[in-house]
């Protein structure tokens, strides 16, 4: 009797330790327990540390709250400008209700990576290349905005969004270094004339200040002979005195208008043709004169006239050959006499001849 009474204890305490066994479940820190009683939701999360449940009739589910940091695949997209770009991302999110996490969503994992890579693929599109590359923050936000709405309502919160890289065609690589080169280009010209700019003024500056003190100037060329010369090479660099070729410049149109005025009082110094010739010897003058024109062939070599001087133009003297002003190329005050026309000629002569 006794013998069966122990049995029966030892038989009720190992029920027990097995029943405590199956009941009893330990949630660690960042977990939450959901029970489950014949498949329906139980009112109450299971906090962290040691729970029991009622064995063959609650399901204890736990839920991991920890930030889950998920890689977003690659996107294969087209901007709104037009360029086939790349793009991978990655999300950081938590479950901030653990019920809803697992009764609304069948795996709030895989849900929330899906829609991850449509709202990557509708942000692709929707922005430029240069978005892309250079305003990430901005896309970041949108991007995050457009997978945190649908998640609230799994229980989920979305504390991240970041894109990774941005992968661009050869081509596409190609052209932006090209402009790049060509901005840099750019810049480097505008300095450069801006630095012009900022040296011609000192440079007026300065020569408004040696106008006043020509010395100045001549002190200014030996600090330059110092300078070349201190180079221990054997070239010696003489400036050249600009003011030298100033006044050169003053004196060449002086020299030229005294040289009109010298032709120009030749020609009124010349002696007028006598006024009591009769109009016979007049007439006989002019037929020689036309003979001897008609004597020289025009455009030959032998015609060339010494006796032409342009005006204007500058004096050649050449030893051995003395010219004079052309009458006829000066305009004087002085009425010249008019030549005989040709075509009257055979006429004048047969007048002139004596009867």
């Amino acid at each position: 009797m006794v013998e069966e009474l122990v049995i029966a204890v030892i038989a009720a305490v190992c029920a027990c330790g097995l029943y405590a066994m199956a009941a009893a479940r330990v949630v660690r820190q960042y977990e939450r327990g959901v029970v489950f009683r014949l498949g329906r939701l139980q009112e109450g999360i299971r906090g962290p540390g040691f729970t029991t449940i009622l064995p063959f009739v609650d399901k204890l589910h736990k839920v991991n709250l920890q930030i889950v940091t998920m890689p977003v695949p690659a996107q294969d997209g087209i901007t709104r400008d037009n360029v086939t770009v790349r793009v991978d991302a990655v999300i950081y999110f938590k479950v901030v209700d653990a019920a809803e996490a697992l009764v609304r969503v069948e795996d709030y994992r895989f849900a929330v990576s899906q829609m991850a890579q449509t709202s990557l693929r509708s942000i692709i599109g929707k922005s430029d290349l240069d978005d892309l590359l250079s305003n990430r923050e901005k896309l970041n936000q949108g991007l995050e905005l457009m997978i945190d709405s649908p998640a609230i309502g799994w229980g989920v919160q979305i504390d991240r969004v970041e894109i990774k890289d941005v992968s661009l065609p050869e081509t596409m690589k190609r052209s932006m270094a090209r402009q790049a080169e060509a901005d840099r280009e750019r810049r480097a010209r505008v300095i450069n004339a801006d630095a012009e700019l900022q040296a011609s003024k000192k440079l007026a500056e300065a020569a408004k200040e040696m106008s006043g003190q020509p010395a100045a100037l001549q002190l200014r060329l030996l600090q330059t002979v110092v300078a070349v010369a201190a180079e221990k090479n054997s070239t010696l660099v003489l400036p050249f005195p600009v003011e030298l070729l100033r006044f050169l410049e003053r004196a060449t149109p002086a020299e030229a208008v005294q040289a009109v005025q010298a032709v120009s009082g030749a020609v009124q110094a010349a002696p007028s043709p006598p006024a009591d010739k009769s109009p016979a010897a007049a007439a006989t003058d002019g037929a020689d004169a036309a003979d001897a024109a008609d004597a020289v062939e025009p455009g030959a070599p032998d015609a060339v006239e010494p006796d032409a001087v342009e005006l204007g133009a500058p004096d050649l003297a050449v030893p051995g050959l003395t010219t004079r002003p052309k009458v006829s190329s000066v305009p004087t005050t002085s009425s010249p006499m008019p030549a005989p026309p040709l075509e009257e000629e055979p006429q004048k002569r047969q007048d002139a001849q004596p009867v």
